[in-house]
């Protein structure tokens, strides 16, 4: 059996992270988890990678939760559940944090972690044969503060609570309409409106998209960073990227973007 693994990938300005355990529908390791954190920094280091696509491998899962078969072996003492808690929320963190926009873009099963790891990035697109569901009530483990804010940010806490207490599927559809995701493409062109949606986002100015996110995470988190969310919008008032989206726009021309 082939042994899981995270692939990294960059197409021009995009970089690709890809979630490989195709033989348990790309269920996240704790080798996986713990190279989450590598594979973005190593993308923020690159000042030529301007978006980063997170995606499963094959057509079958973007990632059906955390490998539950490590689980007798990761999480059998309390240090060891300690352990790995710290891991999974360091590849969280790695996601939210990261200064360039994220893209999870999903096909197939998305469950538990890997839902979770969805929530994470700051876009999600679905395609039709998408299903999401957090399974924790059928398996009787606590769902995390972490990860349930996250939940509740997206969702509101309405939806939040259903999805947590009847832990049922939901399809792509339903997914959509609470707000789950951003869009839903047919099977055949998710890939194509990744590629386009990362190609846009990669054309625009690298500051202020660091700068939005950071507002945005701090809005949202319950003690947010709002020192750092301002000295990153006042980094782009102070950056070149500001004088020559103004010259562009007065010269009627499409800005070309530097990130300084």
């Amino acid at each position: 059996m082939t042994q899981p693994q995270l692939r990294t990938e960059r197409d021009g300005p995009v970089g690709r992270v890809i979630l490989d355990n195709q033989a348990r529908r790309n269920a996240i390791s704790a080798q996986m988890w713990r190279d989450i954190p590598q594979a973005v920094a190593a993308f923020n280091a690159d000042p030529e990678v301007r978006c980063i696509v997170l995606r499963g491998a094959g057509s079958e899962a973007f990632a059906a939760g955390a490998d539950i078969s490590e689980f007798e072996q990761r999480r059998a003492a309390e240090a060891d559940v300690r352990s790995y808690e710290s891991q999974v929320e360091a590849a969280h963190r790695a996601l939210e944090a990261s200064a360039k926009p994220v893209i999870a873009q999903i096909h197939g099963f998305c469950v538990g972690g890997g839902l979770a790891v969805a929530l994470s990035c700051d876009l999600r697109y679905a395609n039709a044969s998408a299903r999401f569901a957090i399974p924790a009530a059928r398996l009787g483990l606590g769902y995390g503060v972490s990860g349930t804010s996250r939940l509740v940010a997206t969702v509101g806490h309405a939806f939040a609570r259903e999805i947590m207490f009847s832990a049922r599927r939901y399809d792509a559809q339903e997914a959509l309409a609470m707000g789950l995701v951003h869009r839903v493409l047919p099977d055949a062109d998710l890939e194509r409106h990744v590629q386009e949606m990362a190609a846009a986002l990669a054309a625009n100015a690298p500051l202020t998209m660091a700068a939005s996110k950071s507002v945005i995470n701090a809005l949202i988190a319950p003690q947010g960073d709002f020192g750092a969310a301002r000295a990153a919008v006042e980094a782009c008032m102070r950056s070149e990227d500001y004088v020559e989206g103004r010259r562009a726009f007065m010269e009627k021309r499409a800005p070309r973007f530097t990130g300084r």
